[in-house]
């Protein structure tokens, strides 16, 4: 069944899962706020990903298909660092993306993503306007008839004749770095055509820039371009430069990997699709150091275990895909990236999402951080150099080799690297769970029913419980198995209010796995009914186990 993305956001408002930051100002394009289900919707993706990959990871055991059995630690680090970090990684220089700004609106667009359509009217009296390109901005499902709609208010005609400017065969495409080569105004195809979204005429966009992606922030009282810093754009570099108080301050050994979750901020030019891609956002990451003989079969590894996860965690096999990268997209110091993808609602049919990237980093990190940054135009990568023949940018100069003290071999570790967004995770999972079917009233009659079919490790509620009515000594049993399960750890909510099916269904749309009735013969039989959200399965469990009998079904 197809999923409505208009139906997820609304639900995630309604109910209090995603709110836009600042709302009540007008919001902030690029960043979200987390409600009351929302932060624990997302804090539990968080700890099922700390728990499956770092606390429950034994370390004297090689997982199925590991090279060996690994050590796995976990760290947490700044998110302002020394300005040379980024100077060294690469980021300073190369961490940008192509812009354009429209002259008319004041507006930014980020230039490989301006998405539109030719329209071509001989009979205009302008010669730029005979052959213009109708951008968009609207849902790949409403583009064609926005692109109609903006052409025909263009050329100043009703709006049904909109499409008599448009091909037959004419489809929604993206405009490219192409634009800018030698052809490009022989085939038509100049930024001078366009009619960027919200203008009125052709011709307003500047041409492409380079737009840094770091934000810039400045440390310090005095404010100097001295003492200026950046928040960091991802989280793995704070775990490189503390390489090696990692290995002096612990006892791992080669291969191991260190995990870190925390936030990154990228200065995106156009954030959409709801939280896919946002301003500010969270990363569940490993460096896993091994190595280099055996990092192809450490890359093959994690790759694989990464996707076996999603897929535990609920995630279809319909809507899920581990791509490999062609050589022609891989990074300068990659020798091998896949990405677990999701077909997200907001997608085209046969689009897919990025959830997660794997990739196999080299030695690249530890050495730029030795040595300095490293020429990404060299192959083997050597060390960039200035007009003067010193390096661009000076490394730590501090050792960060890898001494084997039963082998006595002294390398460079490679580093696989599974990265993942916390955020994009959480926005899967809601789309993957929002389910329409039918269930019965509390008449017996069949009626529509809005469910998140949430995994149970990740539903913001683990159980709601209910008293049947008011009296009889109901909501004090009710109660008592309230408090119980908070003290063993579990989200459980308590409500009395409605008729029992309403109190059913309004925990069926947040994702609560079970009900736990208290009803007329608990006081006889000391039982309750447990609901199953998803099988409607109502069993009987003794008042005094039906604690450990949730814990039980959490545990799988």
């Amino acid at each position: 069944m197809s999923k409505n993305m208009d139906a997820i956001v609304s639900l995630c408002k309604r109910r209090g899962f995603l709110f836009q930051s600042s709302e009540i100002y007008g919001g902030f394009q690029g960043f979200w706020d987390y409600g009351p289900l929302g932060v624990e919707l997302k804090r539990n993706v968080r700890e099922a990903w700390w728990r499956d990959m770092v606390t429950s990871h034994d370390e004297y055991t090689a997982p199925e298909g590991a090279v060996s059995s690994f050590d796995m630690v976990g760290i947490e680090t700044s998110i302002i660092m020394n300005p040379q970090v980024w100077k060294c990684s690469g980021h300073y220089d190369l961490f940008h993306d192509m812009m354009v700004d429209c002259r008319e609106t004041k507006k930014r667009f980020r230039f490989d993503q301006i998405r539109g359509r030719w329209a071509t009217n001989d009979e205009a009296e302008a010669e730029e306007n005979k052959r213009v390109f109708i951008t968009t901005d609207a849902a790949p499902e409403e583009a064609v008839d926005d692109t109609e709609r903006r052409a025909a208010e263009f050329y100043e005609v009703k709006k049904k004749y909109g499409k008599k400017f448009f091909a037959e065969d004419s489809t929604i495409e993206t405009v490219d770095m192409s634009w800018l080569g030698p052809d490009a105004a022989a085939d038509g195809k100049s930024l001078d055509g366009v009619l960027a979204l919200g203008a009125s005429k052709v011709g307003t966009l500047t041409e492409p820039r380079e737009f840094n992606l770091m934000f810039k922030t400045i440390v310090g009282a005095l404010g100097t371009e001295e003492d200026a810093a950046f928040l960091r754009p991802e989280t793995a570099q704070g775990i490189f430069v503390n390489f090696k108080n990692v290995c002096d301050s612990s006892r791992v050994k080669i291969p191991f990997g260190v995990a870190q979750i925390g936030k990154s901020f990228r200065n995106e030019i156009t954030p959409r699709n709801f939280t896919f891609r946002s301003r500010e956002f969270e990363q569940m990451e490993i460096e896993f150091f091994c190595h280099p003989d055996t990092s192809q079969d450490w890359y093959r590894y994690w790759r694989d275990r990464r996707m076996a996860w999603y897929k535990a965690m609920g995630l279809s096999d319909e809507r899920l895909i581990l791509r490999e990268h062609d050589p022609d997209e891989l990074s300068h110091y990659s020798t091998g990236t896949a990405d677990v993808e999701y077909a997200f609602p907001f997608l085209d049919d046969g689009e897919y999402g990025e959830l997660e990237g794997i990739a196999h980093r080299g030695d690249f990190d530890l050495r730029s951080h030795m040595e300095g940054k490293l020429d990404e135009k060299s192959n083997p990568l050597e060390l960039q150099l200035d007009a003067d023949g010193n390096p661009k940018w000076k490394g730590s100069g501090k050792d960060l080799q890898y001494f084997d003290d039963q082998t006595r071999e002294r390398f460079t570790p490679h580093v696989i690297e599974p990265s993942a967004g916390a955020d994009r995770a959480t926005l899967a999972f809601l789309c993957e769970a929002y389910t329409e079917d039918e269930a019965p009233d509390d008449k017996g009659e069949m009626q529509k029913r809005v469910l998140l079919k949430l995994h149970p490790r990740l539903a913001p509620i683990k159980a709601a419980i209910f008293p049947l009515i008011k009296k009889e000594g109901m909501p004090e049993t009710a109660l008592g198995i309230y408090r119980e399960m908070k003290a063993a750890g579990l989200n459980v909510i308590y409500s009395q209010q409605g008729a029992i099916g309403r109190r059913y269904r309004q925990q069926d749309e947040i994702g609560t796995p079970w009900c736990i009735t208290i009803d007329g013969d608990t006081a006889t039989d000391g039982a309750v009914t447990v609901r199953d959200r998803d099988t409607l399965e109502q069993t009987r469990v003794p008042v005094a186990e039906v604690t450990n009998e949730l814990l039980s079904r959490l545990r799988g």
